[in-house]
């Protein structure tokens, strides 16, 4: 192991994410690891108002009604999206705090690979 100052490597310029930061995206980008749910948080985050009706996400897809449910819980559960039921249907949004939060830490991987 080298010490700090013998030429071999910089020091770090910024702190690496803590391990309870990396298991709480990690479980975030796990949901979006499915076609479907990334699928879904698209059509959700590209709805008119921000928020589209679960009437509106079934028919895009060539999957049952309990599936979709499944994938949307998933996507609850990953703190992506928000749902709100307004009589029989439920409407769903995205949660920006959680999108932005990927966003700042894809840039800042993307930003230690430019640099490299």
């Amino acid at each position: 192991m080298s010490k700090q100052g013998d030429g071999c490597c910089e020091p770090l310029s910024e702190q690496p994410l803590a391990a309870e930061q990396a298991a709480e995206m990690a479980a975030v980008f796990k949901a979006l690891g499915d076609p479907v749910r990334l699928r879904l948080l698209s059509l959700i985050a590209s709805g008119p108002g921000g928020e589209v009706c679960v009437c509106e996400l079934t028919p895009a897809f060539e999957l049952s009604q309990p599936t979709i449910s499944h994938h949307l819980k998933l996507l609850r559960q990953a703190g992506l999206v928000d749902s709100e039921r307004r009589g029989t249907w439920v409407y769903y949004r995205v949660r920006p705090e959680t999108t932005d939060r990927m966003a700042v830490l894809l840039a800042g991987v993307g930003g230690v690979r430019a640099a490299a």
